[in-house]
């Protein structure tokens, strides 16, 4: 009876670890194609030619800075050729330890939409955030990373949601991988396209999004008043923001057309930091608004909940499916428990299939912004066994540390991995 019972449940663990992945594989790529074929289609081409808007209210571009004495210049540079009449933009120095101040201060006697604010010590970006909010001069903002190129029509698009939307409170661009001389980073451009792109999409058309890219997002002043700004205690502002926002009913939207070109780890030990923090951030969001959650005035944010809910269940499920087979490599185990082999039978070929029928979708959608993505293509069948892997992997460890961290903990900067150019 006892074996019965534990097979039922092993069968249980392997039928969830296929058939969740095979099920939200096909739940994005639906409303993704549902996504661009009510909106993106029709809002223009991928590139150049941005939307007229009936009016133009001045923006604040905020880049908050630590330690991108040799990247900053660039993003400088790149954010005065924004084709928008009316903008400043707020440079904020977080403490850095290397040339950023210096660097910074020469920019602002460089350009004079630029202003300078330097902070003492280390305060993290949702610090860094908040000062620059705090002396922005309009009701608007764009956030962007102190080593991010923002495409000069994004801050027309990103526009267009807050002029027609009195509800908007947010809206969260469409980053763009810069760094793929590597395995890790050109599937990481694939990534971006086929899993985060393509779930900002569908979220769009479910309900809510998960979060704004920390990379690039705008933001309505008064809404962040509302929230009470960036929470400076966890280790992922732009996960939290997002749900305090919608959590007091205000609308986040997704504009592709916001082109952003960013820097990304193009290392195993860069890779991991980065994919702890995440993992983390969105651990931290599931446990900070457990409480709230319940309550039927929140019912649009359940489906996001239970969807990130189930993502970490899937991956301590998958923890213990490589544990059993790793365990019976060495001992005998009880029929019931026996994991004979991990290779893929006929499940792990109809996910092989979905998964790159995915990435066909994805990069045949973001094509609109990229110009010979379809290259990406090739490196594409590594994803699953490098960054499922890596997913499973980051969640295990990121969880416990969510969990057992000290109340009122301030986040810091951490300079990152910014990959090889």
């Amino acid at each position: 009876m006892m074996a019965e019972y534990i097979t039922e449940i092993v069968d249980l663990m392997l039928s969830f670890a296929f058939y969740y992945p095979l099920f939200m594989a096909y739940l994005w790529m639906t409303g993704a194609i549902y996504y661009y074929y009510h909106w993106e289609r029709s809002a223009g081409p991928g590139v150049g030619q941005p939307p007229e808007l009936t009016e133009y209210p001045p923006v604040s571009i905020i880049v908050p800075c630590f330690n991108e004495g040799e990247n900053v210049r660039e993003t400088i540079a790149q954010l005065t050729l924004q084709e928008y009449p009316a903008f400043e933009i707020i440079a904020v120095n977080d403490g850095s330890s290397d040339t950023t101040g210096e660097v910074l201060d020469e920019l602002s006697a460089q350009y004079s939409q630029l202003r300078v604010i330097h902070l003492a010590k280390n305060e993290g970006k949702a610090m860094a955030l908040r000062m620059g909010t705090l002396v922005s001069k309009h009701e608007f903002l764009v956030c962007i990373d102190g080593d991010a190129l923002l495409d000069q029509y994004a801050v027309i698009w990103m526009m267009k949601h807050f002029v027609s939307g009195p509800r908007v409170a947010a809206v969260t661009g469409n980053p763009r991988i810069r760094t793929r001389s590597t395995l890790l980073g050109k599937i990481q451009v694939g990534e971006f396209s086929a899993i985060i792109g393509m779930i900002k999409r569908a979220q769009r058309i479910y309900g809510r999004v998960f979060t704004v890219s920390g990379v690039v997002a705008a933001f309505r002043k008064s809404a962040l008043h509302d929230v009470g700004y960036w929470s400076t205690n966890m280790v992922t502002e732009d996960i939290d923001i997002s749900w305090k926002l919608q959590l007091r009913h205000w609308d986040i939207r997704f504009e592709s057309h916001a082109l952003c070109w960013i820097l990304m780890p193009e290392t195993f030990a860069g890779l991991w930091k980065q994919r702890v923090r995440w993992s983390q951030g969105g651990a931290e969001v599931l446990i900070k608004f457990l409480s709230l959650i319940p309550r039927w005035r929140m019912r649009r944010m359940w489906p996001v909940y239970l969807e990130y809910f189930t993502s970490v269940l899937w991956a301590y499920v998958m923890l213990i499916v490589f544990g059993l087979w790793g365990t019976g490599q060495f001992v005998d185990l009880p029929p019931p428990l026996s994991i004979p082999t991990l290779l893929p039978g006929w499940n792990g070929v109809v996910l092989g299939v979905t998964c790159l029928l995915q990435f066909a979708v994805s990069l045949a959608i973001d094509s609109r912004y990229e110009k010979g993505i379809g290259k990406i293509y090739y490196w594409m069948v590594w994803y699953p066994i490098v960054f499922w892997l890596l997913s499973v992997m980051t969640t295990v460890v990121a969880v416990p540390k969510a969990w057992f961290k000290k109340k009122g903990t301030r986040a810091t900067w951490d300079s990152p991995d910014r990959g090889m150019r």
